[in-house]
């Protein structure tokens, strides 16, 4: 089996570098032995089909124009409805919800793979570095660098990916952040999110996979970086 790791719409949904995630996914599985196959989706194009799907931040325009086309596509929708995993961080995360906020106000349908809803914030943009205690009880803090305006509200029960300690995360009051529906996860964390969290990209890689452990790599050099953001928020704890 090879393992298609397609990164949704980088022309549209790069514009904070998160297409390292799915690089950081082909590469984790290939040093296992996994053979891995990274794709990169532009929007001009049919959405080829996978195993994981990862979707980036945006602009408010571009941000539509991705749902849209998604929409009109299907593949994604599809896909999920087969078992494919995604991974949705940023704008991709509020167009995989119920519905989210065009520049001009106007509520557009998002595609319904997480049941939240997103608005435009009333206070100061969220912009800085989030330390969160992941819902996963096997999973490490989650740390990452947050910049949006939208408030998004968890609805019928949506589970959170994390809860803040630091930062602002979804944003609604209730200290959560991010959301996770079966093999649906999203969230507001930038840098790449898996470069700085390699247990979530495991995690990630064995609902792929259906795998409940993977081989440990020796990840070195991703402690170190996690250590170096955890410090700069003040938080020196490492699970």
């Amino acid at each position: 089996m090879t393992l298609r790791v397609v990164v949704v719409y980088p022309d549209l949904l790069g514009t904070y570098g998160d297409g390292g995630n799915g690089l950081v996914l082909a590469r984790r599985a290939q040093w296992r032995g996994i053979e891995a196959e990274l794709i990169q989706a532009p929007s001009d194009a049919p959405l080829p089909r996978g195993d994981i799907f990862c979707l980036g931040g945006g602009e408010d325009g571009p941000q539509s124009q991705a749902a849209d086309a998604l929409r009109r596509d299907g593949t994604l929708v599809a896909a999920v409805a087969e078992g494919a995993v995604v991974l949705a961080v940023c704008a991709g995360y509020q167009i995989v919800g119920r519905t989210f906020p065009a520049a001009n106000g106007e509520v557009l349908e998002g595609l319904g793979l997480l049941d939240i809803d997103t608005m435009k914030g009333r206070g100061p943009r969220a912009v800085g570095e989030v330390v969160a205690d992941p819902n996963e009880s096997d999973l490490p803090i989650l740390t990452g660098f947050e910049n949006h305006a939208g408030t998004t509200v968890l609805v019928d029960g949506t589970a959170p990916l994390a809860r803040v300690r630091s930062g602002i995360g979804n944003g609604g009051g209730d200290g959560t952040e991010g959301a996770r529906q079966v093999k649906v996860l999203g969230t507001y964390l930038h840098g790449p999110v898996l470069a700085r969290n390699p247990a979530l990209a495991d995690l990630l890689l064995g609902l792929a996979l259906d795998l409940d452990e993977l081989e440990p790599l020796a990840d070195g050099r991703e402690t170190a970086l996690r250590s170096e953001r955890l410090a700069s928020t003040g938080d020196r704890r490492i699970r």
